[in-house]
């Protein structure tokens, strides 16, 4: 309930009942195919179970306890070896294994092409070393999902070139971890990393070397999909908090909810909820059914990300003084919907994305 959920938070403990109990339902491995241990189902199943999931009240500390379990295995799945997938994939279908994504670097954020962690060939193997920032679960993870470059930048004929996919040990003795202090999702660690001479068999390469970021491209769409459905989650739950608050909150002899100030608010906020979730589901349609999507993804998490932190925001704000406290939650879904405007991309370069690629308009950067 909300209160585990407080309780997480503010502890900065990770969630490992949940987890052990989604896990145990078999939901880990719902998109993982059935041949390693999972149900082979699409991301239209993974956005409704997320979306429930952020408007139980575990909002994002939830949603990012499981989330790249759920989905982000898609390209070790389309391009990692047979050997890799069945070493892996059964693991983390059942729970067993923890994986974090590590991709951004402190010189790079949104330009991936500017990474310089560098992977060294040596033998059949790699050196890793680097930096990483922004990891969720590293504390938690047996294992990274790492893309590097093994070709400098400057070497390349294409600035997206040269980088290599990994999924290999996350060796504490040559990573040091480095928890980052942030407002709010703290049941849920973000970390900094620095890898120092990390030793990868190049049995734990995903696909061929400097094809990275090509492979990371394939979950690209789903991701914006996924953090969608968590910020409409959220933003549904912030919504019926307010409600039932409107409800029996009585200021000058009536509810609060009677006062068009406070009510018009929330039903602006429903109705851009609803707009948002049509644009969603259509998305995970398109994708499902193998058509081209990236419109209706990255539109659906710039609306689904808006609505949701407009919903938690006027969730405080009817909330009054009580708003600010953590006793009534919405605090937490504030804070936590914030970060969908910001990550895994922002509205910004959504909107970048769509000027560019829909509009047909110049390229702004």
């Amino acid at each position: 309930d909300d209160h585990y959920w407080m309780d997480k938070d503010l502890a900065h403990e990770f969630p490992q009942e949940f987890y052990d109990a989604v896990a145990k339902g078999g939901w880990l491995g719902m998109t993982i195919p059935q041949e390693y241990g999972g149900h082979g189902l699409g991301i239209t199943e993974a956005t409704l179970l997320l979306e429930e999931i952020a408007r139980s009240g575990a909002a994002m500390n939830g949603a990012s306890a499981i989330h790249l379990s759920i989905f982000g295995m898609q390209p070790v799945v389309k391009h990692g070896s047979e050997e890799l997938k069945a070493a892996t994939l059964p693991r983390i279908a059942d729970g067993d294994l923890h994986v974090c994504f590590g991709v951004t670097e402190p010189g790079a954020g949104l330009d991936t092409s500017r990474i310089t962690t560098f992977a060294k060939r040596d033998g059949d193997k790699y050196r890793v070393n680097g930096r990483k920032v922004w990891i969720s679960k590293a504390l938690e993870s047996e294992k990274i999902l790492l893309l590097t470059r093994t070709t400098p930048y400057d070497e390349v004929s294409k600035k997206t070139d040269g980088m290599t996919l990994f999924l290999t040990d996350l060796n504490r003795d040559q990573v040091e971890i480095r928890p980052i202090k942030k407002m709010g999702r703290n049941a849920v660690s973000s970390n900094e990393l620095f890898i120092d001479d990390l030793i990868v068999p190049i049995e734990d390469r995903v696909g061929e070397e400097g094809r990275g970021f090509t492979y990371i491209l394939d979950g690209l769409n789903p991701e914006r999909m996924l953090i969608a459905a968590e910020a409409l989650g959220i933003g549904r739950v912030a919504l019926e908090r307010a409600v039932k608050y409107g409800n029996e909150r009585v200021v000058f002899n009536r509810p609060i909810g009677m006062n068009q100030g406070l009510q018009f608010p929330l039903a602006d906020s429903l109705a851009r909820l609803d707009a948002a979730e049509l644009v969603l589901r259509k998305a995970t349609w398109l994708y499902d059914n193998g058509q081209p999507c990236a419109r209706e993804a990255n539109t659906a998490k710039y609306l689904c990300a808006d609505a949701g932190y407009g919903a938690a925001d006027r969730a405080l704000q009817l909330h009054g003084g009580m708003g600010y406290s953590e006793e009534y939650h919405v605090s937490r879904y504030f804070r936590e919907s914030r970060l969908m405007k910001i990550a895994p991309v922002s509205q910004e370069m959504i909107l970048n994305f769509l000027g560019e690629h829909v509009l047909g308009l110049p390229r702004s950067y």
